[in-house]
């Protein structure tokens, strides 16, 4: 399984931005994590490829949107009203099976992008 993330760059704060995640196969469950500078990774976002159900950490909730495209193994985030504190590496991660819910917030993915820079200036 491949994942290929897209979309970072150069943002002001209070913009937004947008990124994509191609996947080579079908997977269940799909998330995007981040790295800040001297961090851990983080959980962002999470989402089910049934019913689309989705999870965010608290720090996103309300301005960043996970969704997928079925039809063509996509994954995506789209971020609005970013702030400095966005400032991270991106990782969207895959797995095939189902992950329960105590699991898909954590970075136990089986396969995992190369990573999108996204760095939000104040």
């Amino acid at each position: 399984v491949q994942l290929q993330a897209s979309g970072g760059g150069l943002v002001q704060a209070g913009g937004s931005l947008s990124l994509s995640c191609s996947i080579s196969t079908v997977t269940y469950t799909m998330a995007w994590f981040r790295q800040a500078p001297g961090k851990e990774r983080e959980f962002v976002a999470a989402i089910r490829r049934d019913g689309g159900s989705t999870y965010y950490a608290d720090s996103v909730k309300g301005r960043f949107t996970i969704s997928r495209d079925r039809a063509n193994n996509t994954l995506y985030l789209r971020m609005n009203s970013v702030k400095p504190e966005d400032t991270a590496v991106y990782y969207c991660a895959a797995n095939v099976n189902r992950l329960p819910l105590s699991t898909l917030t954590t970075p136990r993915y089986a396969y995992w992008g190369q990573g999108t820079l996204v760095t939000v200036s104040s």
